[in-house]
């Protein structure tokens, strides 16, 4: 809630015990309500909103499994293609995931 009204990637903190993979299934899961596989590891950001907090965004490109789509934290949802992604008005975090994404794209490299 703290970047209200930018577009953020869902996800959360990993858990005491738990995998990079199994943090991105069980956020979604709580978030969306759908089933995910997580089909390739990006490259980390971390990130500074302010002097005492610092974040580190672990991004995957992840396919869809199953599940009817509920929005528990979020107050709406898009899909769009990977090249349309620069025009939304994002955190800053996630920004540098995009031009990933973007990169892997232009490369055909998006396991999609």
């Amino acid at each position: 809630m703290s970047h209200a009204l930018k577009w953020e990637f869902p996800g959360g903190k990993i858990e005491s015990g738990e995998t990079k993979e199994e943090c991105i299934k069980r956020e979604i899961k709580e978030e969306l309500n759908i089933e995910i596989e997580p089909l390739l590891l990006l490259q980390s950001n971390f990130h500074s909103y302010h002097s005492d907090k610092e974040i580190e965004l672990i991004p995957f490109v992840c396919r869809y499994i199953k599940g009817k789509l509920i929005l528990r934290e979020h107050q709406q949802i898009i899909w769009v293609k990977p090249s349309k992604l620069a025009l939304l008005d994002w955190a800053e975090a996630d920004i540098p995931i995009i031009s990933q994404i973007k990169s892997l794209e232009a490369d055909n490299k998006l396991p999609l």
